[in-house]
């Protein structure tokens, strides 16, 4: 599959530049034969709402605002499936009289145009909480032609999971969606996100922010712990940039899992914004490895010397009250 990951920095409220944006990117880019494009966590709206009234001026209809129209136009343009976060409003006048509703969406239309998926968020954290509703379906999964067995997640749940593991010390709900995903036998993992940085003190670095990308690998743990012989890819789109009090870890990757070992196809700094294309039926441009913790970020090794790859020699470590991983670049 050729998978393409929009990383760009849209602004609270700005819409209509941050389309513009998003155009930009693809048009500097100028993607061939696209599989699949991933767009951010509410792409086009900006995500850092502290409140319904903020957010209210923004809300889409459900499938039918400019965030869905772009997809719909974008995929009809590079003959492929469009993925983007939005927020969506929901028309309730057959239903009169009853509560709004709101949801942290995700709309997937397919490459003909057609709305195949629309994903509400059903796991809220902070932000999400002031304004949206948890939606009622739980984790997406579905087969898209082209793509295989689909299953999407929002980016709350990485948070969950961390604080799962880490703070409390149990998986709680932590692996549910991992569970999920060996359960239906999905193939390809789709997380458009809006992950945040403890690493404020270099908001534009090219650098990929590698502790974000060791705790997404968490929620993933049972998928790198299984022992099938099946590649289980997994698409992680997110922000970049600083909007308000919040500043955005960048780092969108494809990554492959598949027998105890992470193969990285493409990733990108904390603050490219950039097009990120790889095709996954391509080598790999380096390998995360899975085992014990036996080593230290010393001994890890890299098949690349050069300057832009050094921090990449760095281990990713994850942790639980069960398991404790080294991740090496080699």
């Amino acid at each position: 599959m050729r998978i393409a990951c929009l990383q760009f920095a849209p602004q609270g409220g700005d819409v209509r530049n941050n389309l513009d944006c998003a155009d930009a990117v693809l048009s500097r880019a100028n993607p061939q034969n696209l599989d699949l494009l991933v767009l951010p966590e509410l792409a086009f709206t900006g995500y850092n709402f502290q409140s319904l009234a903020q957010i209210s001026p923004f809300l889409e209809p459900t499938t039918a605002g400019i965030t869905s129209l772009w997809a719909r136009v974008t995929a009809l343009k590079y003959n492929c499936v469009v993925t983007a976060g939005y927020p969506e409003k929901v028309d309730l006048s057959p239903k009169w009289p009853a509560s709004p509703e709101y949801y942290n969406s995700a709309v997937t239309i397919n490459a003909d145009g057609e709305t195949i998926a629309n994903y509400r968020k059903s796991f809220l954290y902070n932000t999400g909480e002031t304004w949206a509703l948890e939606g009622p379906d739980g984790f997406y999964d579905g087969e898209i032609n082209g793509l295989g067995t689909v299953a999407m997640v929002e980016s709350v749940l990485l948070l969950l999971t961390v604080l799962s593991l880490y703070k409390f010390g149990a998986p709680l709900i932590a692996w549910e969606f991992a569970q999920h995903v060996l359960r239906r036998e999905v193939n390809l993992v789709v997380l458009s996100m809006a992950w945040m940085t403890r690493e404020d003190t270099r908001p534009f670095s090219g650098e990929p922010d590698m502790e974000s990308l060791s705790y997404w690998l968490a929620l993933l743990e049972p998928l790198i712990r299984n022992d099938g012989e099946d590649e289980i890819i997994a698409v992680f789109a997110n922000r970049t940039g600083i909007e308000g009090n919040a500043t955005y870890a960048g780092t969108s990757a494809v990554l492959g899992i598949q027998a105890g070992e992470v193969k990285v196809y493409g990733i990108l700094g904390q603050g490219e914004r950039e097009l990120l294309v790889v095709d996954t039926a391509a080598r790999p441009t380096m390998q995360l490895v899975c085992g014990p913790k036996a080593e230290t970020p010393s001994n890890c090794s890299s098949d690349s010397d050069s300057d832009s790859d050094q921090s990449l020699k760095s281990a990713l470590s994850i942790q639980s009250s069960q398991y404790n991983y080294l991740y090496n670049v080699v």
